[in-house]
């Protein structure tokens, strides 16, 4: 038996004899006659080679001595369009398809011209046709290449359709199963994935991907407990499937049971390359169980790998400020400011710390900073004016009340505030109106309005609404 060497060798030495005949041919030489056959395998040559410009020459001489031949038509339409000579392709694609009609690449090329032209209703006309004289293997090709004239052309719900398509005819193919999922999710047509995914799954029960589409599906509508149990089924048959373990991680986070998404994140890096946004997951599953050392050891190796390390030096100063370390929150803080001055989270936390650890002063000017960063929210506003509201610059604070007002489109929760300063200042009357006025405006406010006041200001100023 011949080894694979020697065979490689035989048909290195072929395409050597067939490039000289193909010389001496060009040249007129010695009377040689190349078949049709091997005019594509020098074609072919030429092509891998990269060497364009000698592949069209030699289809140009192969199409004179066979002009009724659709494949080397198509091979030189194929090769025009490279060059971007777009009319003339589609001038030789329609010649050759009056000698074979039946040929997929006529179609293709033909829908690659027409978009390179900006025709895509006629791209998409023409795939449409050739679907109807096309089934198998041929459709499945068609019906992608729909689907991406559709993508170029921002049509997504189309894409949806022809991948769905696809999947009626074909329940086991991976590309499709692949593509669908992530226009599922883009199209928000969760309710038709589950219906077509759990037809395939009746045809297929073994079909991880199907399973995993299904509990992508299933989560985003939110059925979180759905998913977790598709995604399981995933597992049992692909128990290496990292995604649906990512997955599943995300779906325990939205039910708030950090243990099980901890579980499975770290299952996550076992199997994969480690990533921030795992880390990252996983250290805001130990935040929210108020393991803030645990949360900041994951945050700092997401950190590693995140080149936006401002973000990750604020989760880290927010751990701290949960702690009630709020030296330690200023340090981070001063980290992920240095970084990125222009963030108003930053400033708002900033202005807290300094609020606790008694710089007023300081605070003001951080609370200052997020509302000419925000003009039109409310939490900066309310930030800055409770601060002035605690340092007794009751003047200063009903001007900034009125600016809030005027920013905000006149959010009750000022008017609260403007009832709060007048209070403070011994205007007793004035501040029962304006309480009055609050009340109308927004009744529910008062209640997250009086739990929202710190402890560090005089809540005993209050006693007169008690």
């Amino acid at each position: 038996m011949k080894d694979f060497s020697q065979h490689d060798e035989e048909k290195d030495q072929e395409l050597s004899e067939l490039l000289q005949r193909y010389e001496d041919f060009r040249g007129g030489r010695g009377g040689s006659y190349i078949e049709e056959e091997a005019f594509e395998k020098i074609i072919e040559h030429f092509e891998a080679q990269e060497q364009f410009l000698k592949a069209l020459q030699a289809v140009e001489i192969a199409t004179e001595q066979f002009p009724y031949s659709a494949s080397l038509l198509i091979k030189k339409a194929d090769l025009l369009l490279n060059r971007r000579k777009y009319e003339q392709a589609l001038t030789l694609l329609e010649q050759a398809s009056i000698f074979d009609n039946n040929n997929i690449d006529i179609y293709i090329l033909k829908t690659e011209a027409f978009l390179a032209l900006d025709r895509q209703e006629e791209a998409v006309e023409l795939l449409k046709e050739a679907l109807e004289f096309f089934e198998g293997e041929d459709k499945i090709e068609l019906l992608f290449e729909l689907a991406d004239v559709y993508d170029d052309y921002e049509d997504f719900e189309k894409v949806f359709d022809c991948l769905k398509e696809i999947l009626q005819q074909e329940p086991d193919n991976e590309e499709a199963l692949y593509k669908i999922c992530f226009w599922t999710d883009y199209t928000g047509r969760n309710a038709e994935s589950i219906e077509l995914h759990k037809k395939i799954i009746d045809e297929t029960p073994y079909n991880e991907l199907a399973w995993f589409n299904l509990g992508a599906a299933f989560q985003g509508l939110k059925l979180y407990e759905k998913a977790i149990d598709a995604y399981q089924y995933a597992l049992v048959i692909d128990e290496k499937m990292d995604y649906a373990y990512r997955n599943i991680g995300d779906a325990y986070i939205r039910l708030r049971k950090y243990k099980d998404a901890i579980e499975y994140l770290e299952k996550v890096l076992e199997l994969s390359k480690p990533e921030d946004v795992i880390y990252e997951a996983i250290g805001f599953c130990y935040e929210k169980m108020k393991n803030y050392a645990l949360a900041r050891f994951y945050y700092r190796k997401a950190s590693h790998l995140n080149p936006d390390i401002s973000y990750l030096a604020y989760k880290i100063a927010y751990t701290y400020y949960k702690e009630e370390k709020y030296e330690m929150c200023v340090k981070q803080l001063d980290t992920a400011l240095k970084l990125k001055r222009n963030k108003p989270e930053y400033s708002i936390l900033m202005g807290d710390c300094k609020m606790q650890l008694g710089f007023t002063k300081e605070a003001i000017q951080y609370f200052s900073n997020v509302v000419r960063l925000k003009p039109k929210s409310a939490v900066g506003w309310e930030a800055l004016i409770k601060c002035l509201y605690d340092a007794e610059y009751y003047d200063e604070a009903s001007k900034q009340i009125d600016n809030a007002l005027t920013m905000t489109k006149n959010k009750p929760i000022f008017i609260y505030y403007r009832a709060l300063i007048q209070f403070a200042q011994g205007k007793k009357k004035q501040a029962l109106i304006y309480l009055e006025e609050a009340l109308i405006s927004d009744p529910g406010q008062f209640k997250r309005f009086y739990k929202s006041i710190p402890p560090y200001f005089n809540i005993n100023k209050w006693q007169i609404l008690s």
